[in-house]
């Protein structure tokens, strides 16, 4: 079984080797520094955190003053909080400013478990995707992780990473190496192609094993970066499999699915299946047992990919 290892962990422990690599990296949270592991940060630098206190949009304005003036700002609380209740913050001071501010959340989607519909953001890639200028990154594991945040440090312009609260098997492995704008391709395959996003990945790896034992190949990439999004790969897997079944711990209106169906829809239309949130909110639960409650499983993507060669010219 493969080694589970939590993403925020990753973040925070990768903050403290930014720290000491660069003197304007700052980081800021909204009370939650034990939860979103910032204070890693915190205890080895605590004249570069700042404590705002409950008031995110208050934190995005801070970071934008510090990113005016040089900083390097990596602001971070929870998914619902940093994209719901900043949101204008964030378009008009960040987006709109185009400033080098580094917003990631932690405690994104169903897998916030008992805490309920009020703290799962399942909206918050729509919401941020709908910005201009912003690049958006959701890692699949926590090699990808460690990754990401030096990449985004280095990355001139606004981001967004989404992290979850709970641990994550390792899918990638030592070769691994990420590059914003572009697709991983986790297994090769030509009878259909599913793209996955950051909880979604290990399922969906699961998904291809079971399908083989059927004589059906799919190919699995890992869209880590949802924007700007790899639309070559995406048209690559739509002309040589002709079929892609998108997978995210997301509503199913805005992410993933939805800007992966703009592309082939307007180059390169194939049947496709979409395993996400339908259109509902979440509720107090384990995480696993809302994964399955939702559909988020191996075995819905399996269905899915089953459904849209069905529907194969």
């Amino acid at each position: 079984m493969a080694e589970e290892v939590a993403l925020r962990d990753v973040y925070g422990k990768t903050l403290v080797e930014l720290g000491h690599e660069n003197p304007d990296i700052v980081v800021l949270d909204a009370d939650l520094a034990p939860s979103t592991m910032t204070y890693f940060f915190k205890n080895e630098f605590p004249e570069r955190f700042i404590e705002v206190g409950i008031a995110e949009a208050n934190m995005i304005g801070i970071s934008c003053g510090l990113a005016a003036n040089g900083k390097i700002p990596f602001a971070s609380t929870f998914a619902v909080f940093a994209t719901s209740r900043c949101f204008d913050q964030i378009r008009v001071s960040v987006a709109q400013a185009g400033l080098n501010v580094k917003i990631v959340s932690t405690h994104s989607g169903l897998t916030v478990g008992e805490d309920g519909a009020s703290h799962q953001a399942l909206e918050d890639l729509a919401l941020i995707c709908s910005l201009p200028g912003f690049t958006v990154i959701v890692p699949a594991d926590g090699i990808e992780t460690k990754q990401v945040i030096r990449a985004v440090a280095t990355h001139n312009g606004p981001c967004y990473v989404r992290l979850i609260r709970g641990k994550l098997p390792l899918v990638c492995d030592s070769a691994y190496r990420f590059e914003i704008g572009k697709a991983y391709t986790m297994k090769q395959g030509t009878d259909a192609t599913i793209m996955a996003i950051g909880t979604m990945v290990a399922p969906a790896l699961e998904a291809a094993a079971a399908l083989e034992k059927e004589n059906i190949s799919c190919r699995v990439l890992n869209m880590s970066t949802l924007k700007p999004i790899d639309e070559a790969a995406v048209l690559k897997a739509a002309a040589e499999t002709g079929v892609i079944v998108t997978a995210e711990e997301h509503q199913e209106h805005g992410g993933l699915g939805s800007i992966v169906a703009r592309i082939t829809a307007k180059h390169q239309p194939v049947p496709m299946g979409f395993v996400a949130v339908k259109d509902k909110f979440g509720m107090s639960g384990k995480p696993a047992e809302l994964l399955e409650r939702y559909g988020l499983t191996s075995k819905e993507i399996a269905n899915a990919v089953r459904e849209a060669i069905k529907r194969k010219p």
